[in-house]
């Protein structure tokens, strides 16, 4: 190998007849030296040379034995099925076990800033864009460098009970005085889109209701109109599939992952994006029905 010859991490895995992943791995552990040429990762050839003389040194049986990964614990944050999914196939690739953590979306961000979740979904909308969850995540990361990737799109409207009776088509109806409302909680997507909406209609929470009832996720919302507790919630269209209430489409909200991108995350990130876009996954969640997979696994914003 020439002194003056390096290779990208595509390059060493091809010769090293392995995956990107592992590689990697051995780079993250250590084992293979690294520089950075810009933001591309490059190794040079002598100590890619240097790492396969001490192999076979070291250990005369390594190229006999599968290489093995310690498994890294991950979070993710959030509370949609899909996200139990996206667990599952990160969980098989053998390299990370999963957690979950069930916050809203701004708990899920803030916990991704505090370095308590790996993995953080959100749906927030902006009423002064009229984008979701960028500007939010705009306003935290200032200084950390991030992505955010489009995981589905789905419908978010009113709960209302069966038939409609009080006629709930907007947000302004919210506002009548026979009209009972159940709430989510502070930092959910939930009460963001509806804070918003009434911050952009002028309306006072105070007007409203039931405005102070919460519950903290969209099935109690919907199983409080169900049972007459309230008449009006909202929450996403996939959750009158399990409670008899019918439901008054608004908006397609956009359903993002965001992670950090740090040397740790490289390999996570690569993960998650391949799985995002990949057949089975589109395949598992086309079967459950109720999402828009239009953009599932679309970069929608990344920092360097």
């Amino acid at each position: 190998m020439s002194q003056e010859r390096s290779y990208t991490i595509e390059e060493v895995a091809q010769l090293l007849k392995i995956s990107k992943l592992t590689t990697y791995d051995l780079v993250k552990k250590g084992e293979i030296p690294v520089f950075r040429v810009g933001r591309q990762m490059r190794i040079d050839a002598l100590d890619l040379e240097a790492y396969i003389e001490k192999q076979k040194i070291s250990n005369k049986d390594a190229t006999s034995k599968p290489m093995t990964r310690d498994n890294q614990t991950i979070v993710i944050s959030g509370q949609d099925l899909v996200l139990d999914l996206l667990g599952k196939y990160i969980t098989k690739n053998g390299y990370y076990k999963t957690l979950r953590s069930h916050e809203g979306s701004l708990n899920g961000l803030i916990a991704l800033y505090q370095g308590e979740t790996d993995i953080a979904s959100l749906h927030m909308y902006d009423g002064d864009t009229g984008e979701y969850n960028t500007p939010y995540v705009k306003k935290l990361f200032v200084s950390q460098p991030y992505i955010i990737v489009n995981v589905v799109s789905r419908k978010a409207g009113f709960y209302v009970q069966k038939g409609n009776p009080l006629h709930i088509h907007s947000f302004k109806d919210l506002a009548k005085p026979n009209v009972m409302m159940m709430n989510r909680e502070k930092g959910s997507g939930a009460r963001t889109l509806l804070d918003e909406q009434l911050r952009i209609h002028h309306i006072i929470p105070s007007t409203i209701q039931g405005y102070d009832q919460e519950e903290t996720n969209h099935l109690g919302v919907a199983s409080a109109i169900a049972t007459g507790e309230a008449n009006v919630g909202i929450g996403i269209e996939k959750t009158t599939k399990l409670v008899d209430v019918d439901f008054v489409p608004f908006i397609d909200e956009r359903y993002d992952l965001v992670l950090l991108k740090t040397e740790k995350n490289h390999l996570l990130i690569e993960e998650v994006q391949k799985i995002l876009t990949s057949e089975a996954f589109h395949a598992e969640l086309s079967s459950i029905g109720g999402y828009d997979l239009s953009k599932t696994g679309t970069i929608i914003h990344e920092t360097f």
